[in-house]
């Protein structure tokens, strides 16, 4: 297939507050509720007209960890880095252009414009990362293919080697999967507040609320652990969490364990380190865990070699396409895969990985996090990149944080639970909530459509962002 071109005539933005079930503890931050932000592409191509949708939850904390800042400033400027690439995306697309060199404009401007402003390319890139979405939604429905198959041919001009040069010859097909995975395994997170077990208290929702709950109703079999850094609060934690997952899961489990950049030199992070894995009682857990996420603060992470470590991969210092390639030669395996973070920028991560891949002692690793996301768009776009990059098992906590899609429209919820049946079941009490048996995700329908979702949705049925604005919708979280 040869190149498409597009032009796009505006971006649109809409809100959807959102509650959790409960209080979601990671790092500094406890997330009650959070706005989702739906972002919608007006496109022209190859003379048709076309929309494209992405969507989002503005998380407190994780794009900046700065904790003397409210999330009002927080969000502000999360918000006005969305809006800054939206307005680089439409003047990019003013004219007829491929995907590729409208994308290379797109994250080119906003670099530039960052760095002026001093904004964290975590966060300048969130901007990149929405409009870019919503831009491939609207290009994946105009062809009437998934992105697994549009990726497969040329039309989206992508080439990897003008992303680095170290990719020159590397071709999108080298990255992804030869078909992306039908099945994943959902990785469950253990928050730094959840409950463990019913002595830590109830909740009569209609879902699973315990640690306990949750392995028994989904079958669960991939943990996310999340540390605080203090062992007096983390060993006993993690001693009955051990014990917990020991017992409850007798054909074995795996393990991730997250340091939510608690620590500010690689020295206290392995004496930290080296004081749990010499308990007894948690040999258990030692022996499932697959790797160690992001245990050193962003302003410290990329700046020694964590050689002499655990296996470690960055999560939030990878901001840039800069920051992979020297956490590699600092002696980290590799990254995590977020959409949030970009998806031409996660093409070039995993071909980075497959590249350098038998010269990274035990072997590169690209994981799968998220932020809580929802579907039925971001999560399902989320999956369905992952499935295409072969990554076979991926946190997931929307659905344990928040209340399936019930905070949604009647109509929504009818469609997502007939465009998605294999994806999400009706509960019990009505609304859609994901299917996941024995600790699996079938993401069959979401690699059949166009870019995970595959429905129409109009998010302008939803608060228009400047209108949630003005009525003080921020103070309302």
């Amino acid at each position: 297939m040869s190149g498409m071109t597009f032009t796009i005539e505006a971006f649109h933005f809409h809100v959807l507050p959102m509650r959790t079930r409960f209080p979601f503890k990671y790092g500094i931050a406890s997330m009650s509720a959070l706005p989702h932000l739906f972002v919608t592409a007006d496109l022209v191509v190859d003379g048709e007209p076309v929309q494209g949708l992405a969507s989002e939850g503005l998380p407190p904390k994780w794009f900046t960890k700065d904790p003397d800042t409210l999330f009002e400033v927080d969000l502000a400027e999360m918000l006005a880095v969305i809006q800054n690439a939206s307005r680089i995306g439409r003047l990019a697309g003013e004219k007829g252009t491929s995907f590729f060199a409208w994308w290379r404009n797109l994250y080119a401007e906003q670099e530039s414009w960052s760095q002026v402003r001093s904004v964290p390319s975590l966060l300048a890139n969130l901007g990149v990362s929405l409009i870019e979405r919503s831009v491939l939604d609207g290009l994946c429905k105009a062809l009437g293919q998934p992105l697994h198959a549009v990726l497969r041919t040329d039309a989206l001009k992508i080439d990897l080697g003008s992303v680095r040069e170290e990719l020159r010859g590397m071709r999108i097909t080298d990255v992804i999967a030869a078909e992306p995975l039908s099945r994943v395994h959902a990785r469950h997170t253990i928050g730094l507040g959840d409950a463990l077990t019913a002595a830590d208290g109830s909740l009569d929702d209609g879902l699973p609320f315990t640690l306990e709950e949750s392995i028994r109703a989904y079958g669960l079999r991939y943990f996310k652990i999340k540390v605080c850094g203090k062992l007096d609060a983390d060993l006993p934690r993690l001693r009955d969490i051990s014990r917990i997952l020991t017992l409850n899961c007798p054909d074995g489990f795996h393990s991730t364990l997250d340091g939510n950049e608690q620590f500010y030199d690689l020295a206290s992070f392995c004496e930290f380190h080296e004081a749990l894995r010499a308990d007894p009682a948690l040999e258990p857990l030692f022996r499932s865990i697959l790797l160690i996420e992001q245990p050193l603060h962003r302003s410290k992470a990329l700046t020694e070699e964590v050689r002499s470590g655990p296996g470690m991969i960055i999560d939030e210092s990878d901001g840039s396409l800069k920051d992979l390639p020297l956490a590699l030669d600092l002696g980290y395996r590799g990254t995590s895969h977020k959409n949030c973070k970009g998806i031409v920028k996660g093409l070039a991560n995993a071909a980075l990985l497959n590249k350098r891949g038998t010269s990274i002692p035990g072997g590169p690793i690209l994981s799968g996090e998220d932020l809580a996301g929802m579907g039925p768009v971001a999560m399902l776009q989320d999956l369905s990149m992952a499935a295409l990059l072969g990554i076979t098992h991926l946190e997931r906590n929307g659905h344990h944080y928040f209340r399936g899609l019930s905070m949604y429209p009647q109509e929504i919820q009818e469609a997502a639970l007939q465009a998605h049946a294999g994806f999400y079941h009706r509960h019990a009490e009505g609304f859609p909530t994901l299917r996941i048996g024995q600790g699996v995700l079938d993401t069959g329908t979401l690699n059949a459509a166009p870019f995970g979702c595959g429905m129409e949705i109009d998010a302008s049925r939803f608060e228009p962002l400047n209108d949630w604005i003005k009525r003080g919708g921020m103070n309302e979280l």
